[in-house]
């Protein structure tokens, strides 16, 4: 009986310890933080974030308190390519979907320029950025768009539903040439 309960109790601790906790902790939102700047820094998807911290909006206060991972993880951003780059390769895609892409700007008429997730693309004309419906591609996740590369789902819009999106580009002639195509889109973890 010793032996068993023993053999339980190292297999116990072995579990624990291999496995390893999934903890999280409280992060304060402060001036100037955006639910995609938080999830980006701690590892998540927009979506994830909002579904951990039951929240309805992408609207949140100076104050609030959201909980995140412990762990942090921070990713960088090169520059966008026709085909994926050597680490979005390596990186496990789960959804691979052809859309109907068209393009945006951020200097149409009663545009702001601020993405649903809070990307400033005024201050930021060469950010990849996609607007997507977040039921098909959730908010925050890493694409790869053919014809476009490597970018951010950060933004949605009225006319983006199914499998459709819209990718920014910094000037109205650039958009304008970009048209109505059918293209291939990668959505990595």
């Amino acid at each position: 009986m010793k032996k068993i309960i023993a053999f339980l109790g190292a297999t116990f601790l072995a579990f624990a310890i291999f496995a390893g906790p999934t903890e999280a902790a409280t992060y304060t939102v402060a001036k100037g933080d955006s639910l995609f700047k938080i999830a980006q820094k701690h590892g998540m998807t927009v979506a994830k974030l909002k579904t951990t911290n039951n929240l309805k909006s992408n609207t949140i206060q100076v104050g609030q308190k959201l909980t995140v991972p412990t762990a942090k993880v921070v990713t960088t951003k090169k520059a966008a390519t026709s085909t994926p780059s050597n680490k979005a390769a390596a990186t496990k895609s789960y959804k691979t979907i052809k859309v109907s892409a068209t393009a945006y700007t951020a200097y149409c008429s009663g545009c702001s320029g601020i993405t649903a997730t809070g990307i400033n693309l005024k201050k930021n004309p060469n950010k990849k950025v996609i607007a997507v419906d977040p039921r098909v591609i959730p908010l925050g996740s890493k694409v790869w768009v053919e014809g476009y590369g490597e970018a951010i789902a950060g933004d949605t819009g009225g006319a983006i539903k199914g499998n459709k999106i819209d990718v920014f580009l910094p000037t109205t002639k650039k958009a304008l040439n970009w048209g109505r195509r059918t293209v291939t889109v990668k959505v990595y973890r």
